[in-house]
């Protein structure tokens, strides 16, 4: 492909060398797996766990006269994520073998797809922020193709003192490539990309996005160069399983090239491995060109073809995606970008604040499901699936706080006992006893208590108004939280003579 630059040098992103700043360039080749319940070409099970080699077809051991049958599934699967990419979608395109022998890899070729991919150019758009006056910056990244490919199998080194063993519960499994351009210029927006995509496959339910189970990995190209300049030699970091392990391996390896260029060097052209122990990269092998691997249509399989209304019944299908839905948040709740943004960061948490906001305050619904649900959750280590608080109960907390059952401090005591107890809401505040106390009268009471308690306060506030707030503090945890702290706050202003502005 020809490598066109669309980015103008940002003196932010510059990696400042002995010998004055260089900027790092970075493409991502990302294997997504599908998520379907059979493999590519075989009708071998897909899960996840199964002990080793029991998820074999003959097709996948590669046996004589075995011949592949593609899983119609599959392509739709590839074809509903080119569309969440905003990409081109190929209505013809053809399967290859990539020739290279491994013990995990039983045919010794691999079915991919090389000129002529399912899917051709489309677009991410990653938010980098907020800065420190909350604004957020929106990065286009192009992507080159996706194509659909068979995963090979796994080699285990740990087994044996002398020998290594062969898992084939992989091997045959449906990925899809996703090729990024050379459009990144930081660790922290590949992080940001990863993330991106990692959302919308999970999204559209086309893979599952699990990086710790390797259903989703990355292999990251990282070049330097002088700021504008021409692009330098590029090296491939192959099977990065975390977000943060691409920024790791990012840092390490444009400060590592840096260091080369700068003493006179040359960088080689080589696929490397990141160790996360180290935080460093290692050198695997030298880098493969198309050439090495002896594309050819697989003589097995027939081009790949459908028509305009094949691909317009799975545009027409396709969920909400997560720019579409923050967009929505915004305009239609009155939600912050940052707020949106947090919310629609994944599908499962976008869901259940939809269902907590439905003909309730989005606002007051996004507080409560970012600052305290997801708050308590990170503090325990579980995901929003793992939530002990439902949305209907959270939902309820906020209904007694409008209906002024309880107030907001009452209402984060209600919450907790809700996330460690579970229960009803209400029948929790009715059984303990944790109404909200709106008798002017017993407030009345306990705010001439306080004040009768402390003439040099009062002599205070006379002289400074502002103060009033220590009373109306004092009087909320005499009543232990239970007074209505609006009627504390106009009784207290009332008996010390202080005006409503």
């Amino acid at each position: 492909m020809t490598i066109v630059d669309v980015r103008t040098p940002d003196p932010k992103r510059f990696i400042p060398g002995a010998t004055g700043d260089w900027e790092v360039v970075v493409g991502m080749e990302v294997h997504a797996q599908v998520l379907s319940k059979s493999k590519l070409f075989s009708g071998a099970s897909t899960e996840f766990g199964k002990p080793q080699n029991s998820n074999v077809s003959l097709v996948d051991a590669a046996m004589p006269g075995m011949l592949p049958v593609i899983n119609e599934e599959c392509v739709r699967q590839a074809v509903r994520t080119g569309l969440g990419l905003k990409a081109q979608i190929n209505k013809r395109s053809v399967f290859d073998r990539k020739n290279y022998f491994y013990p995990d890899l039983p045919q010794g070729y691999q079915i991919s797809q090389y000129k002529d991919p399912i899917v051709g150019e489309g677009k991410i758009v990653i938010s980098l922020g907020p800065d420190r006056q909350g604004q957020f910056e929106d990065i286009e990244i192009g992507i080159e193709r996706l194509h659909l490919e068979q995963d090979a199998g796994k080699s285990m080194h740990d087994q044996h003192a002398t020998m290594s063993y062969v898992d084939l519960n992989r091997s045959g499994v449906a990925l899809m490539e996703i090729v990024s351009k050379p459009d990144m210029r930081s660790s922290d927006e590949a992080k940001a990309y990863m993330t991106k995509l990692r959302s919308i496959v999970r999204y559209l339910g086309t893979c599952d996005g699990n990086m710790d189970e390797g259903s989703m990995r990355a292999d990251v190209n990282v070049s330097v160069r002088r700021p504008g300049g021409e692009f330098g030699t590029r090296c491939e970091i192959k099977n990065v399983n975390s977000i943060r392990f691409i920024g790791q391996a990012i840092e390490y390896e444009a400060r590592r090239q840096i260091a080369i260029l700068e003493d006179g060097g040359t960088i080689d052209q080589e696929t490397r491995l990141f160790d996360p122990n180290k935080g460093e990269t290692r050198s695997m092998r030298s880098k493969e060109d198309a050439h090495d691997y002896r594309y050819f249509p697989d003589p097995d399989l027939l081009p790949l073809e459908f028509d305009d209304a094949f691909i317009d019944a799975l545009r027409a299908n396709l969920t909400e995606l997560p720019d579409d839905k923050k967009e929505r948040f915004v305009r239609e709740m009155g939600l912050s970008v940052y707020d949106a943004s947090v919310l629609v960061s994944e599908k499962a948490i976008a869901d259940y604040f939809e269902t907590v906001a439905a003909g309730r305050d989005g606002k007051i619904a996004a507080n409560w499901v970012i600052n305290d649900l997801l708050g308590a959750l990170n503090k325990t280590g579980k995901t929003i699936e793992e939530t002990p608080v439902s949305p209907a109960q959270l939902g309820a907390i906020i209904d007694l706080i409008k209906a002024e059952t309880i107030s907001g401090k009452i209402a984060k005591d209600l919450f907790e006992i809700v996330l460690n107890e579970g229960g009803d809401p209400a029948e929790i505040v009715e059984a303990r006893g944790m109404k909200q106390v709106t008798d002017t009268g017993a407030i009345e009471k306990a705010v001439d208590e306080i004040i009768a308690a402390n003439p040099d306060q009062v002599a205070k506030v006379k002289a400074k108004p502002t103060l009033a707030g220590w009373f109306v503090g004092q009087v909320m945890k005499s009543t232990g939280g239970k007074a209505n702290p609006q009627a504390v706050q106009a009784l207290v202003k009332a008996k010390l003579g202080i005006e409503e502005e």
